[in-house]
């Protein structure tokens, strides 16, 4: 199945009319909204709202950049699904993902037969 996730980014608002018309599961908020919800209200009301709006429409929310733990915190306060961001991880090469993922399910397979 395709996922289909657009951006809401600040100069590219009209994407909001898509998710009336494309099959979308996700939608993320661009980390320049994420990046200073801190310490702007008007960007963290953008994020509260978005995250309210998707969560309404039935989807599932993203939020980019996040860097530290008090950006995640009022993220997951307000309900945020998932994020990305070097808090999480820096960028990685697709193998390390690849030796990652095979571990984790090796590690399951263990713990099932045990």
């Amino acid at each position: 199945m395709l996922q289909l996730s657009p951006l809401l980014q600040p100069t590219v608002c009209s994407s909001l009319s898509y998710l009336n018309r494309l099959p979308v599961s996700e939608l993320k908020i661009d980390q320049s909204f994420v990046r200073h919800m801190a310490s702007a209200k008007n960007e963290a009301t953008i994020v509260r709202s978005t995250i309210g709006l998707a969560h309404d429409l039935g989807l599932v929310v993203v939020a980019e950049g996040i860097e530290d733990r008090p950006t995640l915190d009022p993220l997951a306060q307000l309900g945020c699904d998932l994020g990305q961001g070097y808090y999480m991880s820096r960028p990685r090469p697709a193998a390390d993902l690849t030796r990652r993922l095979a571990d984790e399910r090796r590690q399951e397979q263990v713990a099932i037969a045990a």
